[in-house]
């Protein structure tokens, strides 16, 4: 494991707490098979788990098209690191229309299609699946989170009472690389709700950012519009000017990954923004 990183002692006691709820809940549970994605929240619940439960806590990665190369490498990287039982399962969403017709329900097909892929081995361990949902996570537009009502799924953060900065805190606790990491949603999560989720759309988007974050904005969303010919780029508001100076590296980054034309959002970045064309959809 990892160093402790240090912070005052009243944040240390907290995140102890928080901890301790965390390992409480866990020890409730026989066998585990964590969702596993390699991000803040569910990288924290794959390394509790496995030391409150050792082999009996599996943590498992869904690969798809929605599934950057980076977040799958970087999955892996923190498994490894830290001796934790890992599998990667494909999941069929991308051949369910009902999910590649990108409605507002997407992620509860996609969801679905996770554990209808990981069932089976829950079964054979006698395990139930436990997600890396947060409190913070309730209050937003997550379809999956019906999915995982449906499936009997777990959210033993939330049981814990973990917000997300309540994850980063406990992260940076245990010494975890995964305390500061950018939030990283699936790939489909970028692109236009009604606009198809295609496999060669999300290659552009993927492309896209891989290529920003090596211009040096390692903090952008790459949303895909207009059946995935124009991308709306967007960066911390701060990150601006810096991308308008560098604008014509952009522009060919941009359009270099497959894209027709491309955009800067002045309002800057936010998680969810797609989430504004909801009201728009057919109901």
């Amino acid at each position: 494991m990892e160093a402790d990183v240090r912070v005052d002692d009243t944040t240390d006691q907290a995140a102890d707490e928080a901890l301790e709820r965390l390992t409480a809940r866990l020890r409730r549970e026989d066998a585990v098979v964590v969702a596993y994605s390699g991000g803040a929240d569910s990288a924290l619940l794959a390394f509790a788990a496995a030391r409150v439960l050792g082999r009996r806590a599996l943590a498992v990665t869904a690969v798809s098209p929605s599934l950057a190369a980076s977040e799958r490498a970087a999955a892996r990287a923190f498994a490894r690191r830290h001796d934790l039982a890992h599998l990667e399962v494909c999941t069929d969403e991308a051949e369910r229309p009902e999910y590649a017709a990108n409605g507002a329900d997407r992620c509860y097909h996609c969801k679905s299609a996770l554990f209808d892929a990981v069932a089976p081995l829950a079964a054979a361990m006698g395990a139930r699946v436990a997600l890396g949902t947060n409190l913070d996570d309730l209050g937003d537009h997550r379809p999956g989170q019906r999915a995982a009502a449906e499936r009997g799924a777990i959210a033993p953060l939330v049981d814990a009472g973990l917000t997300k900065a309540g994850v980063r805190m406990v992260s940076r606790r245990l010494g975890l690389v995964t305390a500061d990491k950018p939030a990283a949603p699936c790939l489909a999560s970028r692109v236009s709700y009604g606009d198809p989720v295609t496999p060669e759309v999300l290659a552009r988007v993927e492309a896209a950012e891989a290529a920003l974050r090596g211009l040096g904005f390692p903090v952008c969303r790459v949303r895909a519009h207009a059946g995935g010919t124009l991308a709306r780029v967007e960066v911390p508001r701060d990150e601006i000017p810096r991308v308008t100076e560098a604008r014509e590296h952009v522009d060919a980054a941009v359009r270099g990954a497959g894209f027709t034309f491309c955009s800067l959002d002045l309002s800057g970045f936010a998680s969810g923004r797609l989430n504004a064309l909801l009201p728009l959809l057919p109901s």
